[in-house]
This record gives structure tokens, sequence and C-alpha cells, in this order.
């Protein structure tokens, strides 16, 4: 058999930059991963890497045990074992369009409006592959897209994210917060007050290097204030504000705001929104 049978996935593949964009990480992480025997890619003739849509999804899972859990290469191989993953260039078949809580929503809105992937991309300015990614698996865009493509569907970031559901509690206790489905790298969101308010409260936590990638503004009113770490942000593409732990700032959403962690470590803090526009 030649080099492409043995090792072509059978399912939709992506290259390796949409495949890390798709976990948040570099591609040059992505590799390394191979090297460490933890994915195992399909290969055209040429030597091209493929990665199949449960290849991105094993991505994702290495990417949360490296981030979240701190694991080294040993203890997510043998945590994906434990799990039953595998390797394998041969996976079983994709999960369907749309299994990610985000992603089904994303589909089912894109839908309503009678818009194909190809259009709305264009609309957006984004690659029809990249936006098929995150219909499928929930990752794979910058802050500033999902912002933009909320927009475009005539919701917002909040309730694409299912802030919004039935059963709001009205005490949110310390470690029971609802997560945010966050397709962004690095970037932690949680719902500190849950159901339709006249606020949107949120706790972001930062990797070192998350930022927005692009600003964004919308209607309404904004607070932040950082709890610790560094936080940069820029107003109408000028204006730089450089917030430490304990600093706050309030300012127009309508403002093009652009932002990032600053500090080597992690930054949390504390994003108010009034009205619910974000």
């Amino acid at each position: 058999m030649t080099a492409d049978s043995d090792t072509s996935p059978p399912s939709a593949s992506f290259r390796v930059t949409e495949a890390a964009r798709a976990a948040g990480v570099a591609p040059s992480t992505v590799r390394l991963w191979e090297t460490q025997g933890l994915i195992v890619p399909g290969r055209r003739a040429s030597g091209q890497r493929l990665y199949s849509a449960e290849d991105v999804a094993r991505l994702q899972r290495i990417a949360f045990l490296r981030r979240e859990a701190g694991l080294n290469p040993a203890a997510i191989r043998a945590t994906l074992e434990a799990e039953g993953a595998s390797p394998s260039p041969t996976p079983a078949p994709a999960p369907a369009a749309g299994s990610d809580p985000l992603g089904t929503r994303l589909r089912q809105l894109r839908l309503a409006r009678g818009d194909r992937i190809d259009q709305m991309a264009e609309a957006l300015g984004l690659s029809a592959s990249a936006l098929s990614t995150l219909e499928r698996t929930g990752a794979g865009v910058s802050f500033k897209t999902l912002s933009d493509i909320a927009r475009h569907l005539g919701t917002t970031v909040s309730r694409l994210s299912g802030q919004e559901d039935d059963n709001a509690k009205l005490v949110i206790r310390t470690g029971a917060a609802r997560i945010w489905p966050m397709p962004v790298a690095g970037v932690r969101v949680e719902v500190l007050a849950e159901g339709q308010r006249q606020m949107d409260c949120h706790r972001f936590t930062l990797a070192p290097g998350a930022a927005s990638e692009g600003g964004y503004g919308h209607e309404g009113e904004e607070f932040i204030t950082v709890l610790s770490g560094r936080f940069r942000i820029v107003l109408d593409g000028e204006e730089t504000h450089e917030l430490a732990s304990g600093d706050s700032i309030y300012f127009e959403s309508r403002r093009n705001h652009s932002w990032a962690n600053a500090a080597d470590g992690e930054t949390v803090l504390i994003w108010v929104n009034t009205p619910p526009t974000f």
C-alpha cells in the first residue's frame, strides 16, 4: 500500500495550522506533541500532516491536561490511555457537526439566517475552514472574532455561551460558577450572575499571552477591576491603560477596545457589562 493509503485519515482533515488553532496552541506545540507520542496525524505522500476532527478533539484534550491540570507528557499519555483514547491515525468516525454546545448554537443561528458556511465566513473575513472548525469543536477563533460572530448572528457572546439558560441560581458559590465553553485559547470565563439580568458579570482568568487579538465594540458601559496580575486595555486604538492588582476602569462599551494579559503569569479580573450587550 502507498503512504497515502496507509496514513491518510478517513474523516475530514485539517492542516497543522488549523488543528493548532482549534486546540489553542502553536503549530510548533502540536509538532512537539507528535514527537512525544501524544498525537499521530495522518500524512499525504508528500509528508504533509493531516488531522481529523477526532485528532482535533484529542489535541484539545491534551491542551487542557497540560494547561489546566499541569500534567507532563507521560501523565497526559497515561490519562488518555485510561480514558480509552488512542493516538492511532485511523480513529472512529468524526463527531457530527455542531456536537459541541457552543458549536451547536452557532450552527443553528447560522442556518436560521439561511447562511452557508462560506457566505458567513466571507462576511466575517474568516476562512470557511475556521468557521467549520468552530461549529464542530467549539474552538479555534480569537475573542474579537467571537464578538464579530455574535454581532453578525444578532446575539451576544454571553447568550452564545448559554449564560441565560433556565434554572438560574441566585447565589453563586465559590468554585460553583458556570464556565463558558470558551473557544479562545488561554481565556477562562466564569459566570457570576446567571439568567436574564441587567448586567453581565464575569470573572476572567487570562493565561500568559492571552489577548483579544483585535478590537471590538458594542452598546452599553463596562467596569473592570483587576484582582491579580496586570491587564492592558487599549481604547479607540490609541488610548492605552495598564492596570495592576486593585486598579479599575469604567468606559463606554461602544469605544473600540482590545486587551491583553500584561503579566508574565496569570491575570484575574472582574468584568461587568451593562446592559447585557456583551
